[in-house]
């Protein structure tokens, strides 16, 4: 091969030789002018190294934005960027989800560009894509208003009418930080010192006047920026330090066509409609009380009712499943928390120590040591394992005060938490049950669909995580096997493993397609050892035993929270906390009324009777906007023949149906944990 030439491998397997210097851009236009007019971005791999799709998830962090890049790893560059050498090349078009999110990013600088024109004392933090959209951070003493909002909005419509191309640009460092510091653009300033070296030249991208220190990638130019819109204006102190500047942290979102905006805003509509707080106060399901605290919940007893039909079901299961059920204290001494490397590891995110007769005491954030200790009471042979620990155990995590939300973070709940204590050679068997565990969950509740993560330690943060390379790469190829025997897809996410083993994530996808993080397995090689936990195995010798947490439901308040939402207040027959309503049509009908209650209730229906002097519609309405299932309504006629005129929920009125033939349909439902009426 020339020397001036260089190999761009593509993804069907063909290899072309082009000049060096060539862009992706051209390649695109030389395989067709339509690739290259629908190409957003280009993925570069270097030659050796497995192509990896590496979706990344959530707000694109200062490091990613600005930091230093792995050489060797795929990586994202603009369709203008020249190839240097031998590589791996992908076009990346609106189907690949990498591609919104440059789409996002590059937004992100058209509301700056916008921002400056029309705010030019305006100073610029950062402005990363997120999942849902982006958000570009400011500092400027006065504070940004609806009327600013919009006056935005318009404005970035003009910038992406100039369809100013996205240029990239290098300066060197010290010239970037002078100019930066002379015109008091303190943000810029910490940006430029914490991702760059000393003497190299740091990157910058310009679309028309504007220039925003940057890595990239961006789309082309302004104009491919077309459908997007200005939403939200928040509080945030600079570097999250209450003693710094508060910056106004502007909102957006952008979609690659004006539809997928509309089909998003749809979506938001409807999940406005859905919020569990609103819902929770409007049909009586829980509350959080100023007085008592952030975070705590109060459980109603239309609430408590659901809570006690999940929580009965977890149980049973757990029995059926081989679960030993037990209960631990909510606070244990700290040195408890010492010994397992919570106090340590995990202080931050628990209350603080509580200093009483013999001791200092802490609230649990956990269960495991709890169990752990239950395990160490009683020694144990090969013969007793596995042994299965569950408990509905109260725990208690320090979360800050705004990063809570509803049901869905808080700062006491529940955990369907369970521990298993198990020879080595009966993990994958034990994880594998867990699995199928969670995959019932999701069923009964009505979940068809899910995704799955497994998170592994990062090697290049080993002080973070407990034990050897050595036992996490047993407990790491241990779960991949699990997920792959299984057939199973999934993604994996270095550095999001527990500090003391990998883990498997089950999150699942609502019905406006929202994933929940909700199911988790963990491995866990390190608690036994830092318990010192032992079994004598077949052999006569002590042996340690391995362990594995896992919650299925993650907390009965967020898997609560996500039910509602789920279900946008109107539960399956099974789970709501009313079943049946009945109306009686006038005052002669109460002794009606009183029998088919009873007959309900001997059935073991939920019921709830409306015996107000008020008309029979409006009794309807009232018991309808309760989410309940069904409404029977009678009166003479329905009397005489021992019947009810059955109104369902969502269906209007079902006509007369005899009340026994009522029963036995319910009952059967019930029974069957029908999530459809």
């Amino acid at each position: 091969m020339s020397a001036k030439n260089i190999a761009v491998h593509l993804p069907d397997g063909s290899v072309r030789e082009v000049p060096a210097g060539t862009t992706p851009l051209d390649i695109a236009n030389s395989i067709s002018p339509r690739l290259a007019a629908a190409s957003v971005v280009a993925r570069l791999t270097p030659v050796g190294v497995a192509v990896a799709g590496a979706d990344t998830e959530g707000e694109t962090g200062e490091a990613s934005m600005y930091g230093a890049e792995d050489a060797s790893a795929p990586r994202l560059v603009d369709l203008a960027t020249p190839l240097t050498a031998d590589i791996r090349l992908e076009l990346l078009t609106e189907k690949d989800p990498e591609a919104l999110k440059v789409v996002r990013h590059s937004a992100a600088h058209v509301m700056a560009t916008a921002v400056l024109e029309l705010f030019p004392e305006t100073k610029l933090g950062h402005g990363p894509a997120t999942d849902a959209g982006f958000f570009y951070d400011f500092y400027r003493e006065k504070a940004f208003t609806e009327d600013d909002l919009a006056a935005i909005q318009a404005k970035m419509v003009e910038v992406v009418a100039r369809d100013q191309k996205f240029v990239h640009e290098f300066s060197p460092r010290e010239k970037s930080l002078e100019t930066f510091e002379r015109d008091g653009d303190f943000m810029k300033t910490h940006f430029v010192s914490k991702f760059t070296e000393p003497g190299s030249d740091v990157s910058f991208y310009r679309n028309g006047s504007f220039v925003d220190f940057c890595r990239g990638p961006h789309v082309p130019s302004t104009g491919r920026v077309k459908a997007f819109k200005v939403m939200s204006i928040a509080g945030a102190y600079w570097l999250g330090d209450e003693k710094n500047p508060q910056l106004q942290r502007i909102y957006g979102t952008a979609f690659f066509t004006q539809k997928d905006l509309d089909a998003h805003f749809a979506r938001l509509e409807e999940a406005a409609k859905r919020d569990h707080r609103v819902l929770g106060k409007q049909l009586d399901l829980f509350s959080i009380q100023e007085l008592a605290g952030a975070g705590l919940i109060f459980w109603h007893p239309k609430g408590a009712m659901i809570r006690r039909l999940m929580e009965d079901w977890m149980r049973e299961e757990c029995v059926r499943r081989g679960y030993l059920l037990v209960y631990t204290p909510h606070v244990m001494r700290r040195e408890l928390w010492k010994v397992s490397g919570h106090d340590g590891v995990y202080s931050k995110d628990m209350f603080p120590p509580m200093k009483l007769d013999d001791s200092e005491y802490r609230l649990k954030p956990m269960n495991c040591p709890g169990h752990i200790l239950i395990y160490k009471n009683a020694p144990k042979s090969y013969r007793d394992l596995p042994q299965r620990y569950a408990e509905f155990g109260n725990v208690y995590r320090y979360e800050r005060s705004g990063t809570m939300h509803g049901l869905l973070r808080v700062r006491g709940f529940t955990q369907d938490d369970a521990h298993i204590f198990c020879t080595p050679e009966q993990i994958e068997g034990e994880v594998i049950a867990c699995l199928d565990f969670a995959e019932a969950v999701l069923k009964t509740f009505g979940f068809s669909e899910y995704r799955v993560e497994l998170s592994t330690r990062d090697p290049n943060k080993a002080g973070d995580f407990f034990g050897t390379p050595e036992d996490w790469s047993n407990a790491e190829g241990a779960l991949k096997k699990v997920l792959t025997d299984r057939g199973l897809s999934f993604k994996t996410f270095p550095g999001e493993a527990a500090f003391y083993g990998p883990k498997i994530d089950v999150k699942l996808v609502d019905v406006l397609g929202r994933l929940w993080q909700l199911s988790t397995v963990q491995f866990d090689f390190n608690l036994p050892a830092r318990f010192e936990l032992e079994y004598v195995g077949e052999d006569g010798e002590r042996h340690q035993p391995v362990m594995v947490h896992r919650a299925l439901f993650g907390s009965v308040e967020r898997f609560f929270g996500v039910l509602i939402e789920q279900y946008a207040g109107a539960f399956p027959l099974w789970l709501a906390p009313v079943q049946v309503g009945l109306v009686p049509i006038s005052e002669r009908h109460a002794a009606y009324a009183a029998k088919v209650e009873k007959a309900l209730k001997e059935a073991g229906l939920r019921v709830e009777v409306d015996a107000r002097n008020e008309k029979m519609n409006a009794k309807i309405r009232d018991l309808a906007n309760q989410k309940i299932p069904y409404i029977l309504v009678f009166g003479d006629k329905e009397e005489g023949a021992e019947a009810v005129s059955v109104r369902t929920r969502g269906k209007g009125d079902q006509g007369s149906m005899p009340l026994v033939e009522f029963i036995a349909k319910c009952k059967e439902m019930v029974a069957g944990q029908a999530v459809e009426l």
